[in-house]
């Protein structure tokens, strides 16, 4: 059985290995489409130069964006007392600034954290997840998404962004036949068939790479989560509640559903087949080797 320490090391390394081969899949497969079909490198530049811009849009103004999506409203103190006060303490158990509250009108549960960074830091609760949760259960959820916060998982999916739209967009420009080839003739029968079966595949083998790093970084939260509160159980009881809620998050879309701590989508079949976050059954089983 892991104590919580090893089990934060290990998710960490499991990171560390997926955004290694995430890195390198992107840089190999748009080295070996620009070989194969002998095209201009300045092609491959474009689209991540374009891609960087509109990732970094996202990562200043996406907290915004999608607190507005969601219809997120601003907590006020006197109506939503524990929360603001189990955010500040665990805040300060973190050593970050707190960050601003916001809540969804909405009788799902799920809660969700955004912001760049520490300092501009966001975290959204519905309703119905502080109507239905004690505070001991709110504890466990609120440290999540401040571990979340802390691992600077928002920066961390933002440069996963800007891979995977990068090699988006030089997928559609090739299969569009906007990009220009010097010289078609050099490459094999064999290697242009590689070439091409890349550009058709490497978007959706790109995707699932980003959804296992998402979920790893979900393991990764709720282990830090429990590391700040040293009481498994909260995190344990709110999971397994929110497995069992019936309702759905009406505003919620597929961009978002990777920031929530529960799929959005859940019970949803075809949403749910690349899902964004592991079973919560895996998560709760983990954590219970923590007790």
């Amino acid at each position: 059985m892991l104590n919580v320490y090893e089990q934060v090391s290990i998710n960490k390394t499991r990171s560390v290995i997926v955004i290694a081969l995430f890195i390198t899949f992107v840089l190999g497969v748009s080295y070996l489409i620009t070989y194969t079909l002998d095209l201009d490198p300045s092609i491959i530049m474009g689209a991540f130069i374009f891609s960087t811009f509109s990732a970094i849009g996202s990562y200043f103004f996406g907290d915004k964006i999608v607190l507005g999506l969601n219809g997120a409203r601003e907590a006020q103190r006197k109506e939503f007392f524990n929360y603001y006060t189990v955010t500040e303490n665990l805040s300060l158990a973190s050593q970050i600034p707190v960050p601003k509250m916001y809540v969804i009108d909405s009788p799902a549960l799920n809660a969700f954290a955004t912001g760049r960074d520490p300092q501009h830091a966001v975290i959204c609760v519905t309703t119905g997840l502080l109507e239905k949760l004690s505070r001991t259960q709110l504890e466990g959820v609120i440290a999540h998404e401040l571990s979340h916060v802390v691992n600077y998982d928002i920066r961390l999916m933002m440069l996963v962004s800007i891979l995977v739209g990068s090699l988006s967009i030089l997928s559609d420009l090739l299969l569009r036949g906007h990009a220009r080839s010097r010289n078609r003739n050099r490459s094999s029968g064999m290697l242009a068939l590689v070439g091409f079966i890349l550009i058709l595949f490497s978007p959706l083998i790109a995707q699932l790479i980003q959804l296992a790093l998402s979920r790893q970084r979900e393991f990764l939260a709720d282990a830090s989560g429990v590391k700040l509160t040293r009481q498994p159980s909260g995190l344990i009881e709110a999971l397994t509640i929110i497995a069992t809620d019936p309702n759905h998050l009406q505003n919620a879309a597929p961009s978002t559903a990777p920031l929530f701590i529960s799929n959005p989508f859940k019970g949803q079949t075809i949403a749910t087949l690349f899902s964004t976050h592991p079973p919560i059954e895996q998560r709760i089983a983990t954590l219970q080797k923590m007790l």
